[in-house]
């Protein structure tokens, strides 16, 4: 119980500092500079290189190769995170916390991030009822 006050109240910290924008990004870009199709063609986080960028949605996001970024400009929202980029389970609960790379799992054809991999524990069991909770939040918190 006092592990899941800490969290909650550092997703709160964190999501104070990172409302005002609609991706998460850090210096290195979306993702942490990983490349948003490498999740789904290799199963696997893989960071990406200089030499292949895109901006996009205000942020610029990282390829492995010139295949994925060719992939990515012709279907941006088919590879990009849900919400953004922001933790799947704290946008179910109302709110953008930020995340790490090699939190995340698609469903659906759709690739989803959690703050870390022990917030992706709680959140992976009953991903399918968060996943509804977090649509109608994002709605709200997109332009926040």
């Amino acid at each position: 119980m006092y592990m899941k006050s800490i969290l909650f109240s550092l997703f709160l910290l964190v999501s104070q500092m990172s409302l005002a924008q609609k991706v998460f990004t850090t210096n290195e870009g979306a993702i942490h500079g990983y490349d948003p199709v490498a999740y789904f063609t290799e199963a696997k986080p893989v960071r990406g290189n200089a030499k292949y960028t895109f901006q996009w949605n205000d942020a610029t996001w990282y390829f492995a190769s010139q295949k994925n970024l060719d992939l990515f400009k012709a279907k941006p929202q088919q590879y990009a995170p849900q919400y953004g980029g922001y933790c799947a389970y704290g946008t179910s609960n109302g709110y953008k916390a930020n995340t790490q790379p090699d939190a995340w799992t698609i469903v659906d054809g759709k690739l989803y991030l959690n703050y870390n991999s022990d917030v992706q524990k709680q959140w992976n069991p009953q991903r399918e009822k968060l996943i509804l909770k977090a649509d109608e939040h994002w709605k709200k918190l997109e332009n926040q």
